[in-house]
């Protein structure tokens, strides 16, 4: 049976909702479909707004070959079996849709960049991370970037309308505004969750039956919701996995890692938490902590899933079971208190920098001594521990 999702993607820019900074009159995306505009270029924007249907809609304007990998699963063979040579004889362009191509290690992105310097495929990354931290800058350089936003609650009452017409979904008004606020923007979420209620709670379709918020509730309890990245599963897990390192129990905190892997986490952000608790949490009691964290998140970005899992397992373990030492942590945050609370105070004569002969005169650098530690802060900081 076909998922409603696909039964009511939209097939052309007429039926698509959203993103009128690039799909509207005049703007950038519109221009290239309707002109036909052969370029490669990376949508960077959150779940569930329309990267995968604009991707598709544009590969059609061109009456290309349309290819659709998803980096979590794909590989460099993946790539080889669309650039082979056999193929290019075909000489309808070739499109490559990359979804998640953050998840590409660096090797990965390498050997995609001749491939798209050449020509032999039009390449569209999605992703919902920074470019700029997640694409080589080789491969960056080459694609223009399009930034997506969350959907609007009136684009999410255009999704539900015609849902409604294509599956006989209906929804009482307090049901439609609690899923609009629920989904947040993400029509995938929209999309999943009124199919679900509409299984389990809904009528035929002509049915007199509307779908109520408890319906949606109910619905949303269900495990296939749990993992989103928006939702409490995720804080719930990321939470339980730090504590579980600041506890110095390596069990959980791998058992919490295992759970955030298999849900479809990000490794780099898993990887990037560590570096942070290699500071917050180890701190000065084992400084090699955050070379350590540094060296798995390098490992991280370039080997990727799944061999990756063995290295975040190793930082884990080295992380929890790590003396812990907050003194750092807690001098930043005192320091910045008080930077926040006086603002700039005047900084002692003795440790400016004497630029100028004026500056000299004035006083500037006058009694510095390289060694001693005294008189270093502001007057009114003069007696203030942060290292304690």
């Amino acid at each position: 049976m076909e998922p409603l999702a696909s039964k009511i993607r939209p097939k052309n820019l007429k039926e698509f909702v959203g993103q009128e900074h690039l799909v509207g009159e005049d703007m950038p995306i519109r221009r290239a479909i309707e002109s036909r505009h052969l370029f490669s270029f990376i949508l960077w924007g959150p779940p569930g707004v329309g990267k995968t249907t604009l991707a598709r809609i544009y590969a059609q304007s061109l009456n290309a070959e349309f290819y659709e990998l998803s980096a979590v699963s794909a590989g460099k063979d993946d790539i080889r079996k669309i650039t082979d040579d056999k193929i290019m004889l075909n000489t309808k362009p070739k499109v490559l849709f990359l979804d998640e191509i953050h998840r590409f290690s660096k090797s990965q992105q390498d050997f995609l960049l001749p491939h798209v310097e050449s020509g032999a495929i039009t390449l569209i990354g999605a992703t919902t991370e920074n470019p700029s931290f997640e694409v080589i800058g080789a491969l960056l350089s080459r694609m223009r970037v399009f930034t997506l936003t969350e959907l609007t609650p009136d684009d999410m009452k255009k999704i539900i309308k015609r849902a409604g017409v294509v599956a006989g979904i209906k929804l009482d008004k307090k049901a439609q505004e609690w899923i609009i606020e629920m989904a947040a923007g993400d029509a995938r979420m929209l999309i999943t969750t009124l199919e679900t209620a509409n299984n389990f709670y809904g009528k035929t379709a002509g049915g007199e039956g509307a779908l109520t918020v408890e319906n949606l509730k109910d619905t949303v309890q269900n495990r296939f919701l749990r993992f989103d990245k928006k939702g409490e599963e995720h804080y719930n897990t990321i939470s339980a996995f730090i504590k579980s390192m600041r506890a110095g129990n390596a069990d959980s905190a791998i058992y919490y890692l295992a759970r955030m892997l298999m849900a479809g986490e990000d490794p780099k952000f898993i990887a990037r938490r560590m570096v942070i608790f290699a500071s917050e949490d180890v701190g000065l009691a084992q400084p090699t902590a955050l070379v350590v964290a540094n060296e798995v998140f390098r490992a991280v970005e370039v080997i990727g899933m799944p061999e990756c899992r063995i290295n975040l397992a190793h930082g884990v373990a080295y992380l929890a079971l790590a003396k812990k030492d907050r003194t750092a942590y807690d001098a930043i945050g005192s320091a910045m208190e008080d930077v926040e609370r006086y603002g700039n105070l005047p900084i002692p004569m003795k440790i400016r920098n004497p630029t100028t002969k004026l500056m000299k005169e004035a006083g500037y650098g006058a009694g510095y001594e390289m060694y001693n530690k005294e008189g270093l802060l502001p007057d009114k900081l003069k007696n203030r521990k942060y290292l304690k």
